[in-house]
């Protein structure tokens, strides 16, 4: 039987949480470092730089790169930062205040050379061991967690000045 959502966990559960936390940090782990050896490239340099490329076709504009990525705006300016540092990326001046991001030679080439040893990890350390098309309920569920939960109108705050919200 399902607990109520607002009771601790009990030891089942905590145990199945553990491993859902230790499982998805060993899988991100043994991609990100794959594609660090394989191509000399950071996590975030890869996620950048695959949405570039393969999102945008080599350009896209800042605003539209965070918003995918779902960074805050001063993270993925650091890390715009580095990577153009590094000749991955340039900024250039877009319409308007837009700034657009644009892959560099180089960065395409990291971005080539960090595919396969990606793709191998994601295999090894994920497929392996759930299966890629085995286990339809696992990755049904899978889907469900990662997709965007459904907008519910929130109860507005009662004589308060927003202090609820926080």
């Amino acid at each position: 039987m399902t607990q109520p959502l607002d009771e601790p966990l009990d030891d089942s559960e905590i145990a199945r949480w553990t491993a859902w936390k230790r499982a998805n940090e060993a899988v991100l782990a043994t991609v990100a470092r794959e594609v660090q050896d394989a191509a000399g490239l950071s996590a975030a340099d890869f996620a950048v730089l695959s949405r570039v490329i393969e999102n945008g076709g080599d350009h896209m504009p800042q605003q539209d790169l965070g918003a995918l990525l779902d960074w805050k705006p001063a993270r993925l300016s650091r890390q715009l930062s580095r990577m153009v540092e590094r000749g991955l990326l340039r900024r250039e001046d877009g319409h308007g205040r837009r700034v657009l991001i644009t892959a560099t030679d180089e960065g395409r080439t990291a971005l080539a050379a960090a595919r396969p040893a990606h793709a191998r990890a994601v295999r090894r350390a994920l497929f392996q061991h759930a299966g890629a098309s085995d286990s339809d309920d696992f990755w049904n569920v899978v889907q469900k967690i990662s997709s965007p939960p459904e907008e519910t109108p929130r109860p507005p705050a009662t004589g308060t000045s927003g202090a609820a919200d926080g």
